[in-house]
């Protein structure tokens, strides 16, 4: 498997342990931060999607004029403009950073952020939207004559969009639960995951090969895992390092506590509800998840904790078992993502290297 590392970019600098920094759409930071993360190795940079931040689309376009390789995967949110006019801005976007582009589809996430841009959609009428949606776009992506679509959510007639990504633009899926798999099954070139226990990836791994398998795509869908790397030059130093964030982290939930946003704590959606069950304890000796019991499961909010080394270990033990993208992001961001660069993307490709050149030896 093809090893792929993926970051972040946000508009300004700041976590769940570390208050905002600067203005809201910094564009030092994301000047410092893009370049930081291309220049450290990374493939990619997710760019997401929130009612309360800056657009993600545009924020991809300045990051595409800033930098040179990295990848732009863009968090979009099926069902707020036709699928034409994003395969149209997807394709311009691609075009403009030479082939960078990807898309990652976001069906589910916190039901309250999405009754905020007017979507009361329930779930499983919103995946099959999203299923719908994404036949769409792949017909405007790369149909060549004009075609029709009428379904249950779209109706388009003589569609030909002249603007064509340079090439197959991959779609990045998230979503955990029944109704999710099963589209990602059908549509997804990589199934995002956040990061959960070794026994549990496994089962999500299996159980979207099974239902891609319904589509003679079981070989061809990846696997994504998000994590929260924490490192340090010891063990100590490292689960220290830990202990910090989650006391900064505590002093600002709770200076939050009582927003509006907490109406759904815990209950956003499947993901955070599996991270909720998880939370509070360590897995398989370096997975942390204090911040996911806080923050109630939402977003990537699991950490694997250690030196360098012993956090390469870990990220091998999922590679394993079949995850070949890793998308990492700090709670200190900037510095995180230098220290990734230098000290930890390297060593995860070479322990996979290391391990693959010893299992070749062995059946050679």
């Amino acid at each position: 498997m093809t090893l792929e590392f993926v970051g972040l970019i946000g508009p300004q600098e700041g976590s769940e342990s570390q208050a905002p920094r600067g203005p809201l759409v910094d564009l030092e930071f994301i000047k410092a931060f893009s370049q930081a993360q291309e220049y450290g190795g990374f493939d990619k940079a997710l760019l997401a999607v929130n009612t309360s931040a800056p657009d993600s689309m545009i924020l991809a376009s300045y990051v595409a004029a800033l930098t040179e390789r990295i990848g732009l995967l863009v968090a979009h949110r099926p069902g707020f403009q036709a699928p034409t006019f994003a395969a149209r801005q997807f394709a311009t976007l691609d075009q403009l950073s030479r082939g960078r582009a990807s898309i990652n589809v976001i069906t589910g996430g916190d039901s309250g952020d999405l009754q905020r841009d007017g979507d009361f959609l329930d779930k499983d009428a919103r995946y099959a939207r999203t299923d719908e949606y994404l036949e769409v776009l792949r017909n405007t992506w790369t149909r060549t004559e004009p075609f029709d679509h009428q379904g249950e959510h779209y109706r388009v007639e003589d569609n030909l969009t002249l603007v064509k990504p340079v090439g197959k633009l991959p779609i990045y899926f998230s979503g955990a639960s029944d109704a999710a798999v099963e589209v990602a099954a059908k549509h997804a070139d990589v199934c995002m995951m956040w990061g959960e226990p070794l026994e549990q990836v496994r089962e999500r791994i299996a159980k979207v090969r099974k239902a891609a398998a319904r589509y003679g795509r079981e070989k061809h869908i990846r696997f994504s895992l998000s994590l929260r790397p924490i490192l340090g030059a010891t063990e100590d130093e490292a689960w220290a390092r830990a202990e910090r964030i989650l006391a900064d982290a505590k002093q600002r939930i709770g200076i939050r506590q009582g927003n509006r946003r907490e109406k759904n704590f815990g209950k956003s959606n499947v993901g955070s509800e599996r991270l909720v069950q998880l939370a509070g304890k360590v897995h398989d000796t370096r997975l942390w998840t204090e911040i996911a019991a806080l923050g109630g499961g939402a977003g990537n909010s699991t950490s694997l904790v250690g030196t360098p080394d012993q956090v390469a270990e870990a990220a091998h033990a999922y590679y394993e078992l079949g995850v070949s993208t890793f998308l990492f992001r700090g709670f200190d961001q900037l510095r995180d993502a230098v220290e990734y660069g230098q000290a930890l993307i390297p060593r995860i490709k070479a322990l996979v290297a290391l391990r693959e050149g010893e299992r070749s030896a062995r059946t050679a």
